[in-house]
């Protein structure tokens, strides 16, 4: 037998919640645990600092370099293969704390699978105090595996471990002379919250990034920061993030939405908190095409300067089993790690469809259905929900139920002053003068279309005037609205049953 000794040195720290979490699941002799994460290095951090409080040593395993202290180069001679790995973890004598990387995969052998369970069999006897964690990314155990397996989620990291990797970035970068340093308290502060949402590994490569690219770290490289966040969570092909500074969003007919807003900001403000009032929850956008839902929720986030995250709806769903739910907890713990925010959740009803379909995908969208409204229903985090829907008749009833959202609106083809409103607020954003064009005929001459049609022509036109070597003005608007069909008549049949369906059932915005 081999003596396991304790590791000699305290690791960096983490989050106590995790500390805390992690130690009560190892003294409860579970003796495996699953980490489903992509965040290795704050697992490896984690689970030192489990084995330091508990005094036990930790050890990690890569199938690359075999089995090795934790934190350590090289080891043990052969045990890059899971079998040996598994029989040099039996043969260690005394309690330790083992992180298997990307094992999961491994245990689809029934020899393997048959050589965890002893081995996790021998951990569970009353004098062993070991553990082993599964590290890794879409971990899928097989049933026989599963009932001696307990899953954890690892909390998101919290504000002190960012500040950490801002002080050990500004550290390296000062050590090694790639980048003056340039920091005051106040803007590691500002940097550490810029960061959230990303993992402590590309937190770490993002501060560093900006710093190297101008030779400064310094409180202005924050809009560089959030730019880079955004790009990286957008590569994840989940998320699309959009900080509060870059969101010039501006909405015109929607008199009854922005008054409700108005109220809602009160509810999240402390005096409200102070009577044990509920903080608003999430609202529902449902209407027709092309009216304003997805600029709406952008205005949301712009009204109460937040950043708003981005669900793509039907990105969710994964042919392989498991995955469509792991990413909707990915996606919900990263609107959680970067709030306050706002989550608009584009499409709803392509991730969340009638359940009368949830047998022909094996009750997966059942499944997301029930996470998805249990956390709605008992979040903590300053998460608030914008969800858009095009077609309402293919969402659950369960998700109608007065409650789930705080209100639902529809948003409907604009009236002769709402579309008025769009047309002057389009002509602004074009650098046009708006006292110089008729807005009043312009929006008679304008029934039936929707604010992305009028929005439309206003662009046609505008090329239009360029190409002829004119100024844009009334008569060329109009020229531009009769040469455009819009989808009130092509597609009129559908978006009558749609509006006559939310009447009575939806608060209109405008």
């Amino acid at each position: 037998m081999v003596e396991a000794t304790p590791s000699p040195h305290a690791p960096a720290p983490t989050g106590p919640a995790s500390v805390h979490d992690l130690r009560t699941l190892v003294l409860s002799r579970h003796p495996a645990v699953v980490l489903d994460t992509a965040d290795e290095d704050r697992a490896e951090a984690l689970a030192g600092h489990v084995a330091y409080e508990l005094g036990v040593p930790a050890y990690e395993w890569t199938i690359t370099r075999g089995l090795a202290p934790l934190g350590q180069p090289g080891g043990m001679y052969g045990s890059q293969e899971p079998a040996k790995a598994l029989a040099a973890i039996e043969e260690l004598s005394g309690d330790a704390l083992f992180v298997l990387k990307d094992f999961t995969r491994h245990l689809t052998d029934a020899t393997l699978s048959r050589a965890f369970r002893d081995l996790l069999e021998t951990f569970a006897a009353p004098h062993r105090q070991s553990t082993v964690l599964l590290v890794g990314t879409g971990a899928e155990l097989p049933a026989e595996v599963r009932p001696h397996v307990v899953a954890y989620t690892l909390h998101a990291p919290t504000r002190a471990e960012y500040r950490a990797v801002v002080d050990a970035v500004a550290t390296s970068l000062i050590a090694s002379r790639r980048a003056r340093v340039d920091l005051q308290d106040a803007d590691r502060d500002a940097l550490a919250g810029a960061v959230r949402g990303l993992t402590l590994n590309q937190a770490r490569q993002a501060i560093a990034r900006v710093a190297i690219q101008d030779g400064l770290l310094h409180g202005t490289d924050l809009p560089a920061l959030l730019a880079h966040k955004a790009h990286t969570l957008a590569s994840g092909g989940l998320l699309e993030f959009f900080p509060a500074e870059d969101n010039p969003a501006e909405l015109g007919g929607f008199g009854r939405l922005t008054a409700w807003l108005e109220r809602a900001a009160v509810a999240r403000t402390p005096q409200a908190a102070a009577l044990d009032l509920p903080a608003p929850r999430g609202i529902l956008l449902a209407g027709v095409q092309g009216c304003g839902k997805s600029l709406a929720a952008k205005y949301v986030a712009r009204v109460w300067n937040l950043p708003l995250v981005k669900l793509d709806a039907a990105r969710l769903y994964d042919k392989f089993i498991g995955e469509t739910e792991r990413h909707l907890r990915q996606a919900i713990a990263t609107a959680e790690a970067v709030a306050p925010v706002v989550l608009w959740i584009d499409e709803l009803e392509k991730a969340f469809p009638s359940s009368s379909g949830g047998d022909g995908d094996a009750g997966v969208s059942a499944r997301l259905l029930g996470s998805f409204l249990t956390w709605l229903q008992e979040k903590r985090a300053d998460v608030f929900v914008v969800a858009t829907a095009n077609d309402v008749g293919k969402l659950p009833p369960e998700l109608m139920r007065k409650g789930r959202f705080d209100e639902t609106f529809f948003v409907d083809l604009p009236e002769t002053l709402q579309r008025e409103a769009i047309l002057r607020i389009h002509l602004k954003l074009r650098k046009q003068d708006t006292t110089r064009f008729h807005l009043p005929s312009l929006a008679i001459a304008s029934a039936g279309f929707s604010g992305a049609e009028l929005e439309q022509v206003v662009i046609s036109a505008l090329l239009r005037a360029l190409q002829d070597g004119v100024p844009l003005d009334t008569p060329l608007l109009a020229d531009e609205l009769a040469a455009t069909v819009p989808l009130s008549r092509s597609r009129a049949e559908e978006i009558e049953a749609l509006r006559a369906w939310a009447a009575g059932r939806f608060v209109p915005v405008g």
